[in-house]
């Protein structure tokens, strides 16, 4: 059979809903299978047997090699130029990114100028028991570095901008705290000075609000560069300490969120110099439907919860604490901003009656989260770039040039341009990713 000729202009495009499959990731830190919202959907939507005796960690729809997802090949279906069988049974599997290097008309011409046949975001669900590692992500420039010198551990060249929408109450670590916060530390967790030495908390404490940002900037990532290398004995040995003095002071006071942050820190990793340097982050607490972003050289760490997360197409991760994996201590300490502050939560902008969406500051995604009541329609407008949905609960119809009966845990590409009008009957939770509007309108 001659190979389908490959679509040159927007009219020869797709317009139809494609249904993908996605990868699923058994991390330690990830929920217990029963547990897990990654597990039921990875079971719903691959039909995969789940492992009752595995954390179900991240669920990944997009184009990234470390975790691919897969064109839905279904038997018997016939539309022309898709490359699916017609009628008789299923092919091979073919990857999102294969098959979109062979109809990248599917990304939309401003898309493909942009960044070419490679999908510019990775959508994931994240279902945390217990928490990631302090970590901060490339930017470009330092990503490209990275991976020349390094590509067994860093291996793509992108960065990794990325947003964290609450699907239940999720906690995160997130920035540094502000100067004044800072200061109030330094002089009631004696611990760190104890790591650290007198001198760079002295400098803290002389600090004011009226010194240049630079120059509290340096400070802060002294104080931080010198606890992050800290040898492992000394580490050891302070948070000792620290854990038995929280447990003195819970006796006589309410300890506050942040300390029992520490002591469940300290469970989930004993001894790590990432229990102590939780107290110089932001603690956030997320409620469903809130958002948090995190540009690049930006430390955090998910703590506890639920989420639907989006991201530039990468998987560079510089770890520094809070982790069995790989750490890379220098490079985190190095490449952070250290800006101060609490962190922005994003609340998103209605745009119709049941859909909400939420516009980082980056190019590459945006995110819709959408609630449909029983008996209700809402339409997607005709987009300019690719669209990816996850259906989350309940179940209706997807409409472009065909009808799709969707359901939870059913994953759909939409190529560029395609309108779509979503229905229910009995009421239907999905979320969108798309390439962010803002960058269609510069």
């Amino acid at each position: 059979m001659e190979a389908e000729p490959v679509p040159t202009t927007m009219e020869e495009s797709f317009k139809e809903l494609v249904r993908l499959t996605g990868s699923v990731k058994n991390y330690d830190w990830g929920r217990p299978a029963k547990e897990s919202c990654v597990a039921r959907l990875y079971k719903l939507n691959s039909g995969a047997k789940i492992d009752e005796n595995q954390p179900y960690a991240e669920f990944w729809m997009g184009t990234h090699d470390s975790g691919p997802s897969y064109v839905v090949e279904e038997k018997g279906r016939t539309t022309e130029n898709n490359g699916y069988s017609n009628g008789g049974g299923i092919k091979d599997k073919c990857t999102l990114k294969d098959w979109i290097e062979k109809y990248p008309s599917v990304l939309g011409e401003t898309v493909l100028t942009k960044w070419g046949t490679q999908l510019p975001f990775l959508f994931k669900v994240l279902s945390v028991a217990k928490a990631l590692s302090i970590q901060a992500h490339p930017d470009k420039d330092l990503a490209i570095l990275l991976h020349k010198e390094q590509p067994l551990v860093y291996k793509d060249d992108n960065h990794k901008p990325e947003m964290a929408l609450a699907l239940t109450e999720f906690e995160a670590l997130c920035g540094f705290i502000s100067l004044e916060d800072l200061k109030v530390i330094v002089q009631t967790v004696p611990e760190i000075v104890e790591v650290v030495g007198n001198a760079p908390a002295e400098r803290v404490l002389d600090l004011n609000e009226d010194d240049e940002e630079e120059k509290v900037k340096l400070v802060l990532r002294n104080l931080f560069t010198e606890m992050m290398l800290a040898s492992k004995d000394v580490i050891t040995e302070v948070i000792a300490k620290l854990i038995s003095r929280l447990n003195i002071k819970n006796k006589a006071r309410q300890l506050t969120d942040k300390e029992q942050l520490v002591l469940r820190l300290d469970k989930q990793y004993p001894a790590d110099i990432g229990v102590l340097a939780a107290f110089l982050f932001n603690y956030v607490k997320l409620k469903p439907g809130e958002a948090l972003y995190l540009g690049a050289n930006e430390p955090h760490a998910y703590v506890y919860g639920e989420c639907i997360e989006c991201m530039a197409t990468s998987d560079n991760v510089v770890r520094a604490g809070l982790t069995p994996k790989h750490r890379d201590v220098r490079t985190l300490c190095s490449m952070l901003t250290y800006r101060q502050g609490n962190p922005e939560i994003l609340h998103g902008t209605t745009i119709n009656p049941y859909t909400v969406r939420y516009l980082p500051p980056f190019d590459e995604f945006e995110v819709d989260r959408c609630i449909l009541p029983p008996h209700s329609t809402v339409a997607f407008p005709s987009a300019p770039g690719p669209s990816m949905f996850v259906v989350m609960g309940g179940e209706g119809t997807m409409t472009t040039s065909a009808e799709e009966i969707v359901a939870e845990g059913d994953v759909l590409f939409a190529p560029a341009n395609s309108r779509i009008t979503i229905a229910t009957s009995s009421g239907l939770h999905l979320y969108r990713a798309g390439v962010n509007s803002r960058f269609f309108e510069e």
